[in-house]
């Protein structure tokens, strides 16, 4: 009788550590799904950013093409071994850069009334929005992983199988939704 129990016990504990590792691990799996998504978010934002660049060329040649120089040699990917900071610094080029074209759009009038320019110009903010949705979706899948890291009977699993906490998020205020006027 006693030996059914402890192999009861030993049976329970393992199924208890397997479902533990399994709900970790899908959660982990989220936070790195965020960030890849994130980078795909970037992605699009870069490449509407370049066609904004190149309409721009024709009104600016020399800064457009220094800028664009600028922005292919600091462009990175992000993939799901990205960190936050590595995020911020991406959108800290992007924010560089439109801040750059907008002070030749200014100077050009006609390259305001483009209307390819205003089409580029609204891709860039739409991606702009969707990448805002996409930290939202990152924040609260790391919030949810942590939590579990932190309550009890999880925290005792998630060191020994090699989950760790991850970082938020936090982007400056002026670089999420400031171009969409």
């Amino acid at each position: 009788m006693e030996i059914i129990l402890a192999v009861a016990a030993v049976v329970l504990f393992i199924l208890w550590a397997i479902s533990c590792r399994r709900k970790l691990a899908v959660m982990d799996e989220n936070v790195n799904n965020a960030m890849v998504q994130i980078g795909v978010q970037l992605s699009s934002r870069f490449d509407a950013l370049t066609a904004l660049l190149d309409l721009a060329k024709g009104y600016a040649a020399h800064e457009s093409q220094m800028l664009i120089e600028t922005v292919k040699f600091r462009r990175r990917i992000i993939t799901a071994a990205s960190t936050p900071d590595d995020v911020l610094k991406q959108e800290g080029v992007i924010s560089e850069a439109m801040g750059r074209i907008a002070l030749v759009a200014e100077r050009c009038p006609e390259l305001m009334a483009d209307e390819n320019y205003a089409k580029c110009k609204n891709a860039v903010d739409s991606y702009e929005k969707m990448l805002h949705t996409s930290h939202l979706i990152y924040n609260d899948s790391v919030t949810k992983l942590n939590r579990e890291l932190r309550i009890f009977p999880s925290s005792l699993l998630a060191g020994v199988l090699g989950f760790r906490q991850r970082d938020y998020l936090e982007a400056a205020e002026n670089q999420i939704l400031s171009y969409s006027k």
